[in-house]
């Protein structure tokens, strides 16, 4: 098959571009503007634009698919031409349906730690060498892509995301996958400039559930309340299998969970993790990994990449980065490093970077969730406010969103990367959260 993708240079569109490329698909592409690793990961394989722009003559009668991405507009010229010759038009996760709708369709989803789950479970698969096609938010340890597809397995695991499917589909990624096997970790609003209501977030997971095929199943996080409403709501024939936090405890900074075997040590931290785990144990459970199994594979999990990342340390002072950005995702990271480092300062920073964190009504969500830092720092851009075209928010009003004594708010990069390279860390945690860099900042310059 021929396939053509517009917006070639995303995170996800180019991973299962090269996807479809290893499958023997010839492939190509446009894009007005690419990133690494991304540039670099498609010239590799000989899949990078040799211009970037939109150019409609490379579309014509030969391409026997297009794929739009989310950082396409609807009036591009190539869509247009795509649109005009009538050519067949995917989304992205149209198209991951139709490369998997014969298969087994493990589907994970919820509002936070999908990516971290669904990494858990291709890591216990992987480590017993069951092969299984997938798509994951995050690059792994051991896998060369984050998509992978054939003709021959019998699986596929795919990372279910609530956003929009392409500038031409407004419907959630998740809701086009139709999955066998389910998996919801909690519902905390997010992504407000497409559902402006919770009411209206929370019942695009009802359709999810909904979306699950005849006798599959959904396994979910009952310490939810909201989730646990939409799950005993659904009259849909399917079973259902409730998990929560398993017992745990930490001793001199290693996290030992209880397992039938007796206690056993971890390489991760923190109740939001060790959830997430129990839902992982369930699906690998469903996919034929005996529970003792799952045990002694999880043991060497090591965290998705940008998840609870340690990229220094030394005897007095570690410093993680992670992905979190949503209120529901800073608080449960914040303690969780509080509580793996008890005895330690924590210097907790957060970038608002995305279009939620950036709004002045739903800052409010933010209240205490940095309750467990000792020192607390927000950074933001007012530039970025002003290309997301939202209404200015100001230092003052960020300071009673958060509700935190002493929080410390930085406008100007540079003023914020003076304050960090200028503290003493000593016996301190230092926790960089954020979707973005901090306004240029270079994590592997954080030398201590």
């Amino acid at each position: 098959m021929r396939i053509h993708f517009i917006a070639i240079g995303g995170s996800a569109m180019h991973n299962l571009a090269l996807a479809l490329h290893h499958k023997g698909y010839q492939i190509s592409g446009s894009d007005d503007v690419i990133f690494e690793p991304s540039k670099s990961r498609l010239a590799d394989k000989g899949l990078l634009p040799e211009s970037f722009g939109w150019f409609p003559e490379k579309i014509d009668h030969k391409i026997d698919a297009v794929i739009l991405g989310m950082h396409a507009k609807p009036d591009n010229v190539e869509l247009q031409r795509a649109q005009k010759l009538g050519l067949k038009i995917y989304s992205y996760p149209e198209f991951l349906y139709e490369q998997s709708k014969y298969k087994t369709r493990v589907v994970i989803g919820g509002s936070h730690g999908k990516t971290t789950i669904t990494s858990m479970i291709l890591h216990v698969l992987n480590y017993y060498n069951k092969e299984v096609d997938y798509m994951v938010g995050a690059q792994l340890d051991g896998f060369d892509r984050m998509v992978h597809l054939t003709e021959t397995n019998d699986f596929i695991v795919l990372e279910g995301d609530e956003y929009l499917s392409s500038p031409i589909d407004r419907r959630p990624k998740f809701h086009l996958y139709q999955p066998n096997i389910a998996l919801l970790s909690g519902i905390a609003w997010d992504h407000i400039n497409v559902f402006p209501t919770f009411e209206n977030y929370k019942e695009q997971f009802s359709i999810f559930v909904e979306s699950i095929v005849q006798g599959g199943s959904i396994t979910y996080n009952e310490e939810d309340s909201v989730l646990r409403d939409v799950v005993d709501s659904s009259e849909r024939t399917i079973r259902k299998f409730p998990y929560q936090t398993p017992t745990f405890k930490v001793v001199n900074g290693e996290t030992l969970i209880n397992t039938p075997d007796g206690e056993m040590p971890l390489e991760i931290f923190g109740s939001h993790n060790l959830n997430n785990l129990a839902g992982a144990k369930w699906i690998c459970q469903h996919m034929g990994i005996d529970e003792l199994d799952f045990y002694e594979a999880i043991a060497s999990f090591k965290g998705a990449a940008k998840r609870l990342e340690k990229i220094a340390e030394n005897e007095k002072t570690v410093v993680f980065k992670d992905y979190a950005h949503s209120p529901s995702k800073v608080a449960a990271t914040t303690k969780a490093v509080k509580e793996q480092y008890p005895d330690r300062k924590l210097m907790a920073c957060l970038e608002l970077h995305t279009y939620s964190s950036l709004n002045a009504e739903f800052l409010k969500e933010y209240k205490k969730t940095l309750e467990y830092a000792d020192i607390a720092v927000v950074y933001y851009s007012p530039d970025a406010v002003k290309i997301k075209q939202l209404e200015e928010v100001t230092e003052i009003q960020i300071s009673e969103a958060f509700a935190k004594d002493k929080l410390q708010v930085y406008t100007n990069a540079m003023s914020f990367k003076d304050f960090l390279f200028n503290q003493n860390l000593e016996n301190t945690v230092l926790l960089l959260m954020s979707s973005g860099n901090y306004g240029g900042l270079d994590f592997d310059s954080i030398k201590i």
